[in-house]
């Protein structure tokens, strides 16, 4: 080095740019997504979904998997075929508003053997042989749709879960017909609310595996509401005769409601939220 020269500094290094740097642990990210249409009280539902999320976590959860894995597979079985056939009644006379008597007629049938047969519905009697009577999901809020009355806005609702405000309306009336044709015991508020607590347990086990996967995704809110809804578009296409069943693919991944500016209109909140694929060619 020439004398007298003083040596050049060495290079600046550049500071990692504020977002090289991952969060802080427990930092809340918020994730915007793209409107819904379909949701326009989202920013709400969001916060009721969460709160339910926590509780569920906290406690539902904990509970339904003690239940799960602690209770018989046959007793469990047992008790979900007991909560489904008490729920026939509203299959029953909603196929009859829709005017499927003859849906409504094996409606009546599976009813009758599973509750004779079947020992109060204990045991899935009439889906074998010789009788062949496939349980079918039925209510008020699926009538309405059937007859083309439209869902109104997607709600999260605490106790209640996804629904449509049609839905939410058209609930009351299900949960009048058994007390109504049969007061004693179902009019009873106690047997009611028992009804009501073994049936959210019951669901809640049978979607396990479903609700975690939905707590895996990117966005499980928006990925929540839109299986919910297109799984009721499909309910709905059933009744019409436009698909066989609720199986294979529900949401069109091309034109998902939370992205495409001309989603598929939004549909109801099941009456009875254990839906089995139903057949098509009786009327």
């Amino acid at each position: 080095m020439p004398p007298g020269n003083a040596a050049p500094p060495p290079p600046a290094q550049a500071e990692p740019a504020p977002h090289d740097e991952p969060p802080p642990e427990n930092t809340i990210v918020v994730t915007r997504r793209a409107p819904s249409p379909a949701d326009p009280a989202e920013a709400i539902n969001v916060v009721s979904y969460q709160a339910v999320q926590a509780l569920d976590r906290a406690i539902v959860g904990p509970i339904a998997h003690t239940y799960k894995h602690t209770i018989p597979g046959p007793v469990r079985d047992g008790l979900h075929n007991v909560l489904n056939n008490l729920d026939e009644p509203i299959v029953f006379v909603n196929f009859l508003l829709q005017l499927k008597p003859g849906k409504a007629l094996e409606t009546l049938g599976r009813f009758t053997v599973n509750t004779t047969l079947g020992i109060g519905g204990l045991f899935d009697v009439a889906k074998k042989k010789p009788f062949n009577l496939p349980r079918r999901s039925n209510g008020l809020a699926d009538t309405l749709g059937y007859y083309g009355v439209g869902p109104g806005p997607y709600l999260f609702l605490p106790v209640i879960g996804a629904t449509t405000l049609r839905d939410l309306l058209a609930r009351p009336f299900d949960f009048t017909i058994l007390p109504t044709a049969v007061p004693k015991p179902f009019a009873d508020s106690g047997f009611a609310l028992g009804k009501g607590v073994l049936s959210a347990l019951d669901e809640r086990a049978q979607n396990d595996d479903k609700i975690e996967g939905t707590r895996q995704s990117a966005d499980p809110y928006a990925a929540q509401r839109e299986e919910y809804l297109a799984r009721r578009r499909a309910e709905i296409d059933v009744l019409k005769g436009r698909r066989k069943t609720v199986d294979g693919p529900l949401i069109d991944k091309e034109a998902a409601p939370s992205t495409h500016p001309e989603p598929k209109s939004p549909v109801e909140a099941p009456a009875n939220p254990a839906t089995i694929p139903e057949t098509v060619g009786t009327p």
